[in-house]
């Protein structure tokens, strides 16, 4: 583990091979699980604010799920989530002409009609947050939908923190970035020494 700032990274994160195969996956990470994905309040208020515009933007089912139940609920742990459709998909997802599962708020803002509303949970994924005292844990989920992500970045040679460098810059910032690319290519350079 390693402490930058008030952070604690794991080690998950600098030495494991991590970059997102949509082919392979078709974005299962939106549909399964027991759970909509984390979301902070301000996010759900910034969703709520924008819902005419996410709402054209739906399918059927996760447009009638968030009509019904709300942006977001909280789970059986407490945390607030994302609404689901019919307790599987989340509510914002939509799908390509291939099958690929593609975020709707994502989808909207590449395409100029929303603003960034992608929840920091779904672009920091597979990393996931949690607090440590005053400090922030910082883990790479792992998750047997995401092997084909682990093969693919093992073969591209394209480690977690890389891959994540710019939802990380956004999170942290550019200066904890740097230091952490700095100390994960110290520490891997002495692994593969040792």
């Amino acid at each position: 583990m390693f402490v930058i700032k008030d952070t604690l990274i794991s080690l998950d994160l600098v030495e494991r091979f991590f970059a997102c195969d949509l082919n392979v996956c078709k974005g299962q990470c939106c549909i399964d699980g027991d759970a909509g994905a984390p979301l902070l309040e301000e996010e759900r208020k910034e969703i709520d604010k924008n819902l005419d515009k996410i709402l054209p933007l739906l399918t059927p089912g996760g447009k009638q799920a968030v009509e019904v139940g709300g942006s977001a609920y909280y789970d059986c742990d407490g945390d607030l989530v994302t609404s689901l459709i019919e307790g599987c998909n989340c509510a914002f997802t939509t799908f390509n002409s291939d099958g690929i599962c593609l975020c709707a708020l994502e989808k909207g803002y590449r395409e100029g009609k929303l603003p960034d509303l992608k929840p920091s949970s779904c672009f920091l994924y597979p990393v996931r947050l949690n607090k440590v005292g005053n400090m922030t844990a910082v883990n790479l989920h792992r998750w047997k939908i995401c092997k084909c992500a682990e093969k693919n970045g093992e073969k591209l040679g394209i480690r977690a923190y890389q891959f994540l460098k710019e939802p990380l810059i956004k999170k942290f910032g550019k200066d904890w970035y740097d230091e952490l690319e700095r100390v994960a290519q110290e520490w891997i350079k002495q692994k593969d020494h040792s």
